[in-house]
């Protein structure tokens, strides 16, 4: 009994009985997997058999053996690789769920500055401007010829005119034609970049594949023709034919509408208010493309041929160009967060952009290039001015726009060396320094990597102003060693740093790149004591019908404080002396207080000057757009001397803002620049001491001249870039 009670309890305290019976249960469920297993073994066994018994009837001997296993891999391999491909095209898919797709951020926008004057305009205006069925037969024909005679035969993929295009390419060695449908292009203006990758091709023939599904070959044809960059600007068609030749679309002739079909394989290249002789060569060559397609004989286009189109010209033109292709971004943007504008895409923007202030910001920089550019290895320039709430008023995105639609002040990141410092001062003022605060100028290690300075010389302790105006790069390390470089980072993008900085040894000293913009608007909120000043374009948005969509005063908050003011007259302070003692004193303008900081990057590559007064803030940045060096341009040469040309014009005849924090009566150069004495007496000063100070600030003049004609002539006997010192970037 004490036995069975002990087996019992063994086994889980179950009785005999049951216990047997459990073990009967599993082992016939293990035979009944085993036995099912072994049955469906043997049954694959025997289709397997069979199936080999099948393909042994049509066993292949020899060449078609080699042929059907070259087959079988193919069709293997292929299909493995397309799975790959489709999964690298499933974010472009995204782009489609939108039921709004045809028309997403494409507007019909008339830009006024900021007098209500019209600037120009952007945008295109689809499917209600004109239909296909009103648009010339010949521009219908001549854009096919040159972009896809197959159009109407393929599928979205023209895997003929793509071999045919490899092969012209390979006997001309280099690329004389693309291999993209007008359905591929489509898909790439519709929902893809102009980005030059294979992963972007896989996007473009999935998209192509898709549109070919989703729209008819003549809604596809419309898009195209409405959604083509065709140069100058302007998009489709309707807008190019009343660019280039003030014409209703519905009015061009054979010769023009060749030379608009031209526009599509290079718009800038071939743009007739740039390139005239260009665009009627390359007017040409579609004139014959429409003779071997078959569209037209050449008895046909002879007369177009011998009378070429005659543009517009546009020679005397300045449109804002940069600044018009950001402003319809910002429209863009604004759409996404006003339901009403989202509706209405025919619409009337105010802007506040300064016509005056722009002719003078294209003036200082072309100046400036034109007589150094070449001297000093310097191609561009970008500059951005804006007044101290973030109103834009003058914007130079590049030289020349007809050459390069890349805005290099909104879109280019490049370090901003020391102009960057000004973000590390103001975050130790917020953190218990003060500018009278004494820290070692001395080396400081950092595991490999130490800083130094111009010269390689230290000064042993310093106050933050004097390390500042003499832009020392010990000084912003040691301050980030002990309030951290994270609280930096977060003062940058109080103030309007929108790119991500790096948080890495070299950030204190500028090595995180940023934009031109973000740097103007950053500094603004120095110029208005400490208030946020996001840049913007846009004053006030008006549908097709006249009704008020938007006005900034009614619909954007009041700006928020992202300083303490007490801390941006500190700085203030610093920067202005800057300018009146430091690395920036060719920006000075005779009675204005004027602030900056000059930056300067390793080996020369960028150079900056970002300075204010009381009512701009203004941006410069000179470099070229490949990162290579120019010949020893540093933030207080050629940018400066922009600046100043620029601000100078900008502050005659207007009433002086004060700079918050800043006496000018406490400024020596100012205080004698002022008139001392009043108008009475003024009368009364004898003549020839007025003829004395006129003759003084003339030899002032000539011996600035000179100076800058003795730089350039010793330029030649100047070290490379490669033999200066790396952290002379960081001093300037």
């Amino acid at each position: 009994m004490a036995d069975e009670q002990h087996s019992s309890d063994i086994d889980g305290n179950a009785p005999p009985r049951k216990r047997h019976r459990i073990r009967r249960f599993f082992l016939g469920l293990d035979a009944a997997v085993d036995t099912a297993l072994w049955k469906s073994g043997a049954a694959i066994r025997r289709t397997f058999e069979g199936y080999d018994a099948f393909l042994r009837r049509f066993r292949a001997k020899g060449i078609w053996r080699a042929l059907a296993e070259l087959s079988s891999d193919s069709l293997t391999y292929g299909l493995a690789g397309f799975i790959v491909v489709l999964a690298f095209a499933q974010p472009a898919f995204e782009a489609t769920r939108y039921a709004d797709w045809k028309t997403t951020d494409d507007f019909a926008v008339t830009f006024m500055d900021r007098f209500g004057n019209e600037i120009g305009r952007r945008g295109i205006v689809l499917n209600d401007s004109v239909p296909l069925e009103e648009i010339p037969d010949s521009l219908v024909k001549a854009t096919l010829a040159t972009e896809d005679r197959r159009f109407f035969i393929h599928f979205g993929i023209d895997f003929v005119g793509t071999f045919r295009a490899m092969v012209e390419n390979a006997r001309a060695g280099g690329v004389v034609q693309g291999g993209s449908t007008l359905t591929q292009q489509l898909a790439k203006n519709l929902f893809l970049s102009n980005e030059r990758s294979l992963i972007r091709k896989i996007k473009e023939a999935y998209l192509a594949l898709w549109l070919e599904a989703n729209l008819s070959k003549q809604e596809i044809l419309k898009l195209y023709l409405d959604r083509a960059y065709m140069g100058g600007g302007v998009f489709g068609v309707t807008a190019a034919a009343e660019f280039y030749f003030n014409k209703n679309v519905r009015e061009l002739t054979l010769a023009e509408s060749a030379m608009l079909a031209g526009l599509y394989k290079a718009p800038t290249k071939y743009a007739p208010h740039i390139n005239l002789p260009a665009a009627r060569a390359r007017a040409n060559e579609v004139l014959t493309n429409m003779v071997q397609a078959g569209f037209l004989t050449e008895g046909q286009v002879i007369g177009a041929r011998r009378n070429p189109a005659v543009a517009v010209d546009r020679s005397q033109e300045q449109l804002p160009e940069y600044f018009l292709d950001w402003a319809l971004e910002e429209v863009k943007k604004l759409a996404r967060r006003n339901p009403a504008l989202a509706r209405d895409r025919i619409v009337t923007v105010r802007t506040t952009l300064d016509p005056a202030l722009q002719r003078q910001a294209d003036l200082a920089v072309e100046t400036m290039l034109r007589e150094n550019g070449k001297l000093r290895d310097a191609n561009e320039a970008a500059l951005v001015s804006i007044v101290p709430d973030g109103a834009v008023v003058a914007m130079v995105g590049g030289r020349s726009y007809g050459e390069s639609q890349f805005n290099r002040a909104v879109n280019a990141l490049r370090q901003p060396g020391s102009s960057f410092k000004p973000f590390v001062y103001i975050t130790a003022f917020m953190n218990g320094y003060g500018p009278d605060s004494i820290v070692p100028d001395r080396p400081v290690y950092i595991g490999n990597w130490t800083p130094r300075n111009y010269g390689r010389s230290y000064r042993g302790p310093v106050t933050l102003r004097t390390a500042l105006t003499k832009s020392i790069n010990t000084i912003p390390v040691r301050l980030s060693l002990d309030f951290g470089r994270e609280k930096i980072i977060e003062t940058a993008y109080a103030m309007g740093i929108t790119h991500e900085l790096q948080n890495g040894i070299s950030l204190p000293i500028g090595s995180s790149e940023v934009t031109v913009i973000d740097m103007a608007s950053s500094y603004s909120v120095f110029a208005n004591g400490g208030l946020k000043a996001t840049a913007y374009a846009i004053l006030e948005v008006q549908n097709s019908a006249g009704e008020v969509l938007y006005r900034r005063e009614r619909d954007e908050p009041a700006p928020k404080r992202v300083l303490p003011e007490d801390k941006v007259h500190q700085i203030n302070d610093i920067l202005v002396n800057v300018v009146e003692a430091g690395t920036g004193r060719r920006a000075r303008i005779d009675g204005v207080v004027a602030a900056g900081k000059t930056g300067t990057t390793n080996a020369y590559r960028d150079a900056w000057f970002v300075g204010y007064t009381g009512n701009f803030t203004t941006a410069v940045w000179f470099g070229n757009d490949d990162f290579s060096s120019t010949r020893r341009v540093t933030g207080g040469s050629l940018p400066a001397m922009t600046w100043q040309k620029y601000m100078e014009f900008a502050h005659s005849g207007i009433e002086l803002a004060a700079m918050p924090g800043v006496d000018a009566d406490n400024l020596p150069r100012l205080a004698r620049a002022s008139p001392a004495k009043p108008a009475a007496q003024d009368a009364q000063a004898p003549q020839p001491r007025v003829l004395k100070r006129r003759t003084q600030d003339l030899l002032l003049r000539i011996g600035k001249d000179f100076r800058l004609l003795l730089e350039q002539s010793n330029a030649s006997a100047v070290p490379s870039p490669a033999s200066v010192p790396a952290d002379y970037a960081a001093a300037q």
